[in-house]
């Protein structure tokens, strides 16, 4: 960002002392992000070799694509909540036009990246000619494109052509390709930016509106375009991201706008608009990514995570503000430094600098010594769940902390909140800081395999854990059997209604590997009775609310049914809700799980019945055998965890 050159009275030594101070106070995210390196170096032994900073590229790389785009909607004054969502439909359309429309795959690139071009200009015109708030116009694309997503791919992730996943690979065995591809956008991000016409049409709509109509500037045609390059943007990051993954997962990117806004503003941008530079949002991107990956590596619980990052890019944007407020203070009126003392001045702006940097260096101190995610011990072994904001996870954690207290190993557990690409990130982060073993709970059994492949190459160990991980290798996998857990359920809701009746289902997170293996267990137990008809089935992903809403707008349209089969119990106690009190009289609810909500609902009648699984006990077991891995014994190939149907007359074994 350009600033004024300031005359100066002092000599050398305070123009030393002047220079020094807007080296500080104008480069605010990148002072930031010099304060994150230093911290982690110091705190971690792991974060400061080649493998790791690699890594630190791969994972900042979508997101900082992502943000590019942005950038330019950010810039002139607009928002776009979409990018996540068209990056997934984008991948989408790649992966299902090269495979099972059988197109050339440089045309099914050409279809995927007009996608996104096609909905950055759909926001566009909504805004430009709708008249619409960009957040209303944007928020609307998010679930269009979503939806369009998971209309297209069935729900299911799709394979991704081989010639395009080269893009996730790396060149020489060692440069990512990820990270050139992120390099080539921000360089044709800066190039736009600086020295285009649509580029200076961006800060001139950011800056004044109103005055660049005025002057000419045909304002709505250019609000087209820059949307139109923001969706663009936004396809070239979901073929990265599927490239990563091989695979399409409709439900990827999910709350990466969030990152990409949060890359942008930490990187200098105003949200006021007419301000922000391709350079400040790669260095906002790489804050986020070094934040997570030295949080990772520092064992920091996947909980605390989420605050620190919060408090970090707050005090980023903290210091980019005082900057501005520096660097408006410093022009006095004809030109002359400020007085001492004032907002600009060179001991009050490096004061400034140093407790905002100390604070970020206190924060991630602090919580990383206080709130580590490990159970202390000699043997490192590092645990990926697909999320812990579900009862199951939890008891496994629960489990597998206390079998590595026990065993004195130091388990560090991390949450990939159902996103396939943050797992893949925390997997290398276990990798590259020499981890003797890895337990793995994949988001997506496909998705998983590269990241597993790279602890392969690296001598790791891996233990799935619940889902397999397909086209890698792992030591066992430690699971219950949830096609025979969706048999067993449709067999104790068919005894229970004797055979007859309508049911509804209520399925998990579209693409994941459990809804789709109890989905297809229940649907092949129900063949054996024909007398009991699924009048619907519907997405709830695994969530105990959105079961209630689900279940509620179902009752609406199939008032008589006398059955419901939830693929959790989350979703069932959701539908016991909306049941009121049809539930475990007119309408029997068969969940899975076994969850404590769910055996104390069993225990009071209102469900029926739920499939236990046991997941402390899989989480125990799960580290026992990554121990034993660890340690070079033989371990058999797949270890089965017992699945039972607990009703009323057997609750009280579990319990």
């Amino acid at each position: 960002m350009a600033t004024d050159t300031l005359k100066s009275d002092t000599g050398a030594g305070g123009a030393a002392g002047h220079t020094f101070r807007r080296l500080l106070l104008d480069n605010g995210a990148l002072s930031a992000l010099v304060v994150l390196l230093v911290a982690m170096s110091l705190l971690s032994g792991d974060f400061l070799t080649t493998q790791n900073l690699l890594n630190i590229g791969v994972q900042a790389a979508v997101t900082a694509i992502l943000a590019f785009g942005v950038t330019f909607v950010i810039v002139s004054a607009g928002i776009d909540l979409s990018v996540g969502s068209v990056a997934a439909l984008s991948a989408t359309v790649l992966a299902w036009t090269a495979t099972s429309a059988g197109l050339p795959v440089w045309l099914a690139v050409v279809l995927a990246v007009a996608t996104g071009a096609a909905c950055g200009f759909v926001n566009g015109a909504l805004v430009s000619y709708g008249k619409l708030p960009p957040f209303i116009a944007t928020l609307a694309m998010l679930s269009i494109a979503r939806g369009l997503s998971l209309v297209v791919s069935q729900g299911k992730p799709i394979d991704f052509p081989e010639p395009v996943s080269v893009l996730g690979d790396t060149l020489g065995g060692w440069l990512p390709v990820p990270v050139l591809v992120m390099v080539v956008m921000g360089l044709i991000a800066a190039l736009i930016l600086a020295r285009t016409y649509i580029g200076r049409s961006m800060y001139a709509i950011g800056g004044n509106e109103e005055a660049a109509r005025l002057s000419g500037l045909r304002v709505k045609r250019q609000k087209l375009a820059i949307y139109a390059l923001s969706g663009l943007f936004a396809a070239v990051a979901g073929i990265v991201l599927a490239s990563r993954l091989t695979s399409a997962q409709p439900q990827a990117a999910q709350g990466y706008e969030l990152d990409a806004i949060a890359a942008v503003v930490i990187g200098g941008a105003s949200l006021a608009g007419g301000v922000g530079k391709a350079s400040g949002t790669l260095i906002g991107a790489l804050i986020l990514a070094v934040l997570r990956n030295g949080l990772n590596l520092l064992s920091v619980s996947a909980f605390w995570q989420q605050v620190v990052i919060g408090v970090v890019i707050a005090l980023a944007v903290l210091l980019d503000t005082l900057r501005r407020k520096a660097g408006a203070g410093a022009a006095a009126p004809g030109g002359s430094s400020a007085a001492p003392g004032s907002p600009g001045s060179g001991r009050g702006g490096a004061v400034k600098f140093a407790v905002a940097a100390l604070c970020v260096a206190v924060v991630v101190g602090g919580v990383s010594y206080f709130n580590s995610g490990s159970s202390g011990g000699s043997t490192k072994v590092g645990m990926s769940l697909s999320t812990l904001n579900n009862p199951f996870f939890v008891q496994m954690k629960a489990g597998a902390q206390a079998e590595a207290e026990k065993a004195g190993v130091d388990l560090t557990v991390t949450d990939a909140q159902n996103d396939a690409s943050q797992q893949a990130n925390q997997l290398q982060n276990f990798t590259s800081s020499g981890m003797k073993s890895i337990i793995v709970n994949p988001v997506d059994s496909d998705a998983a395999g590269p990241a597993v492949r790279g602890a392969n190459k690296a001598d790791i160990p891996v233990v799935a854990a619940d889902r397999g991980v397909n086209d890698a290798r792992t030591a066992t996998l430690v699971a219950s059997d949830n096609v025979a857990g969706g048999r067993l359920a449709a067999e104790a809701l068919a005894e229970k209604l004797g055979g007859r009746g309508s049911i509804v289902i209520l399925q998990g997170t579209a693409g994941t590997s459990a809804s789709r293996e109890r989905g297809a267990g229940f649907a092949e137990g129900l063949k054996a009775y024909p007398g009991i008809k699924v009048v619907a089935e519907q997405p709830a992903d695994f969530d105990r609310t959105k079961g209630l809403d689900v279940m509620t707008n179902l009752l609406q349209s199939h008032p008589g049914i006398t059955g419901v089969f939830a693929e959790n119990d989350e979703m069932a106690l959701g539908a016991v809700k909306a049941l009121g009190g049809k539930a475990g009289k007119s309408v029997s609810v068969v969940g899975f799980d076994g969850t404590p909500d769910g055996l104390k609902a069993v225990t009071a009648g209102t469900l029926y019945a739920s499939v236990a699984q046991q997941p402390k006990e899989l989480g125990r077991i799960a580290v026992q055998n990554a121990v034993k891995a660890a340690e070079g014994e033989k371990i058999d190939d797949m270890v089965k965890v017992p699945v039972k149907v607990v009703t009323g007359k057997n609750v009280a074994d579990f319990s």
